[in-house]
């Protein structure tokens, strides 16, 4: 895996019915809430949530994945708790702690659009 783009999106909630393996077309338009790059221990447990939800994608790329409530609960204490997955080495520009900071902001900002009545998804791109 080379450079991740990793993005959050926002739309209404009510414009999305599922929360993994979105036909072509079948997404509205959808506002960019976030961004990461070269976040691969976050990346690894979307991976493993989209997996959890369904997904049935060979490959989690371009896959947009529907975040609840629930999930972002348990990203935070996976976060909290240093326990997102382990990758292969490869490292990148930020410390642990600012990495965690810039998680917790993102979990903030995602509960904040889910109470306004937004869906969250995230997806990702090398």
């Amino acid at each position: 895996m080379g450079m991740i783009d990793m993005n959050a999106y926002v739309t209404l909630a009510g414009n999305i019915t599922k929360d993994v393996d979105f036909d072509e077309g079948e997404l509205p338009p959808l506002k960019r809430m976030y961004s990461w790059r070269k976040h691969l221990k976050l990346h690894e447990w979307m991976a493993e949530l989209y997996v959890r939800k369904g997904g049935a994608a060979k490959r989690f790329r371009c896959t947009p994945l529907r975040l609840t409530t629930g999930d972002l609960d348990e990203l935070e204490c996976a976060i909290r708790s240093g326990d997102l997955p382990p990758t292969l080495g490869l490292s990148v520009d930020r410390t642990a702690d600012e990495q965690m900071d810039d998680d917790l902001e993102f979990i903030a900002k995602a509960r904040v659009a889910i109470e306004a009545g937004e869906a969250v998804l995230y997806d990702s791109w090398w």
